[in-house]
Parts: C-alpha cells; sequence; structure tokens
C-alpha cells in the first residue's frame, strides 16, 4: 500500500499524522510511504529523517494524493482539499462528522473509504485515538482559560488560583471525562476552587479517589447547572456524547449572568459545541466576546503544542495504520479488528442518516 501523509492547512495545526519511526515501521513491512515537504517540521521532524525512513518527500500536494491509497491525516479535510481526493480513496483520520454535512457529504459523492480516529472503540468503550488528544485539551483549556483571565485580553484581572487575602477563582468543569479530568488536575494545582459535574455517579466515585475531596463534585441538573455557571469565573464544557453531536447545556441567558470578563472554553466545539454562545475559533483569533463573557472555542487545541500532540497521537496511531497497511484495505482491517469495525460503523452511520444527538451525556 501507498500511504500519503499531507502536511495540515488548518490554522496553526503543527501537528503531522506520521513521524519518521512510524514511517520506518511501514516501510519495514514492504509499504511505500510519501510526505509532503515539511509535513513535520512544525513538529520538529525534519524532512531528512523521513527520507533516513525510507519515506519519499513529495512537494506536489496533488501528486500526493493521486499518488495514494491511503491518506494518513490529523485534522478533517479541509474545502479547499476536497478537490485533491481521488473517487474510491481510503482515509484515516480526525473527522467529527456529527458536526460537519459539508464534509458528510463530500465522503459520500467522493465515496471515501474512511474511519476516524475519535470512533475507534476498545470492547470496554475507550477510545484509544482520542484519549491522547482529550489529555492535551482539557490540561491545555485551564492554561488558556487562566491567560484569558488576565486584564490585557479582556478578562475580569483575576489569577486563577488567588494569592493570600485574595478569592481563588471558581472553575465549573462540565463532564467528568478524559479532558475534564486533565482539567481538573491543572485548575487544582493552580489552587483554583474546582467543580466537575457529571451525570454518571460512578465516574464522580473516582474522581473522588482521584482528588480525595480537593473538588467538588457534582450530579447536575439544568437548575443546579445553570446556578453553577453564573457564578463561576471559568467554565470548561467537557461534554463527550460519542459520535454524536454535542448537546447545548448552556443557553445564552446563563452565559449572559455570569461576571463581565469570565470566562468561557468550550472544547467539545468540534464536535458542534456545548455552550449555545458558541462558535468555532482558531489559534489566530482564539477568543471573541459575547454577552461580557471571554469564549475560547479554538477547535483544534492540541495543535497549539505540536511536537508533544504528534508524539502522544502517532503512538497510539501507529499500529492501527500498520494493520490498515497490511490488511491492503480499511474494509479488510475492520472485519479482522473490532475497534476499528466500531469505527467504521460509526463513520458509515454518520454517512448514510442524519446525525441525532443522544441523551445530554457528560461523560
Amino acid at each position: 500500500m501507498t500511504i500519503g501523509v499531507p502536511k495540515e492547512i488548518k490554522d496553526q495545526e503543527g501537528r503531522v499524522a506520521l513521524q519518521p519511526d512510524g514511517a520506518a515501521e511501514l516501510t519495514h513491512h514492504g509499504h511505500s510511504v510519501l510526505i509532503e515537504k515539511g509535513a513535520g517540521e512544525a513538529s520538529g521532524f525534519a524532512d531528512e529523517e523521513y527520507v533516513e525512513a525510507g519515506a519519499k518527500i513529495e512537494k506536489d500536494k496533488k501528486r500526493l494524493f493521486s499518488s495514494s491509497d491511503l491518506i494518513l491525516k490529523v485534522k478533517e479535510p479541509l474545502p479547499e482539499e476536497y478537490p485533491l481526493f481521488k473517487e474510491g480513496q481510503q482515509l484515516f483520520t480526525y473527522l467529527h462528522l456529527a458536526a460537519d454535512r459539508k464534509l458528510t457529504g463530500f465522503l459520500l459523492e467522493k465515496k471515501i473509504s474512511s474511519i476516524a480516529y475519535e470512533t475507534v472503540e476498545q470492547k470496554d468503550g475507550t477510545l484509544p485515538l482520542l484519549a491522547p488528544m482529550s489529555e492535551v485539551a482539557g490540561r491545555m483549556s485551564v492554561q488558556a482559560a487562566a491567560h484569558c483571565l488576565e486584564s490585557p485580553q479582556g478578562g475580569a484581572g483575576l489569577l486563577l488560583g488567588g494569592v493570600p487575602g485574595t478569592p481563588a477563582a471558581k472553575v465549573t468543569i462540565i463532564g467528568g471525562g478524559v479532558v475534564g479530568t486533565e482539567a481538573a488536575k491543572i485548575a487544582l494545582g493552580m489552587r483554583a476552587i474546582v467543580r466537575v459535574m457529571d451525570i454518571n455517579p460512578k465516574r464522580l466515585s473516582y474522581l473522588s479517589d482521584i482528588f480525595g475531596g480537593r473538588a467538588d463534585l457534582v450530579i447536575p441538573n439544568r437548575a443546579r447547572l445553570a446556578s453553577y455557571v453564573r457564578e463561576s469565573d471559568v467554565v470548561i464544557g467537557a461534554v463527550l456524547v460519542h459520535g454524536a453531536k454535542a448537546p447545548k447545556l448552556i443557553d445564552r441567558k446563563t452565559i449572559s449572568q455570569m461576571r463581565r470578563g469570565s470566562v468561557v472554553v468550550d472544547v467539545a466545539i468540534d464536535q458542534g459545541g456545548c455552550f449555545e454562545s458558541s462558535c468555532p475559533t482558531t489559534h489566530t483569533h482564539p477568543t471573541y466576546e459575547e454577552e461580557g463573557v471571554i469564549h475560547y472555542c479554538v477547535s483544534n487545541i492540541p495543535g497549539a503544542v505540536a511536537r508533544t500532540s504528534t508524539l502522544a497521537l502517532t503512538s497510539a496511531t501507529l499500529p492501527y495504520v500498520v494493520e490498515i497497511a497490511q490488511s491492503g484495505s480499511i474494509e479488510r482491517a475492520a472485519r479482522e479488528d473490532e475497534a476499528l469495525r466500531r469505527g467504521l460503523a460509526t463513520t458509515a452511520g454518520h454517512l448514510t442518516s442524519e446525525p441525532v444527538a443522544q441523551a445530554h451525556s457528560l461523560a
């Protein structure tokens, strides 16, 4: 199989879908690897490293696509990349189709066989290719919030953890999954007052063991959720409904009742966002003010720490890439591997029907 790795074109996206040792693994198995010139530079990988690993450097993006059986990316194809795909090609990347009807239609029209990283699911329900980026995004969400709270950024001028004689900022995290857990760790480390809300009592029990009473762990209802948000200095949306759009849990009215200069970080924005006032932003223009509240809604948060994210992501994806290449196609690999089969089934579901938001899971 010929695997093509194009340079990502999303704003400030420095990750690359394959590092040199991954290219070496694929070429060892007899596959061809094409890397677009400069694709790994932002992650600290020079073209020469890929050449030493047995890959070929391709300057022409169009030729890379036309020569490849499998396109390996990090982020979803953008509209300017659509014409580069050939009918029946294969794609392995993050897709987030529930929030992107246009991309869904394109994949249907071009008959692109695809598996989204975020839909690969183990028997126990864990998402091995989503987890590492969720860890990064969770940690960075608090880092971003702390920066946005600063006066020069239009924030309320609060130090997240305060100092003696001043109150610490109140941080409410909606969702106690991987993103929420990592966000809570960092917020507690910065000495903020942290509340984590989740509808799963078992998850809250687990978090209680982790945090040892340092975080307020809450099972939400509509009124309680709104009350906590209104009194918060920072709200982090860490909601995931596997394979569906994120539910709009916080309405605009509640956002408007927060203190002026407060901050909301919508980590669920790549799945449509969980705040009614959320719109996708970029690393170049990461924030906007709505209802007097600073909104940080960057849809590729881990891209800002490209090397860390690439190392974490590609370590998780490489075994599946090798498996697909050895099988000869995404479909055959999915027949042999249940985790990939679940991913293919989920993606196929998006391609054949309107995604329907499920129950308001906060996990």
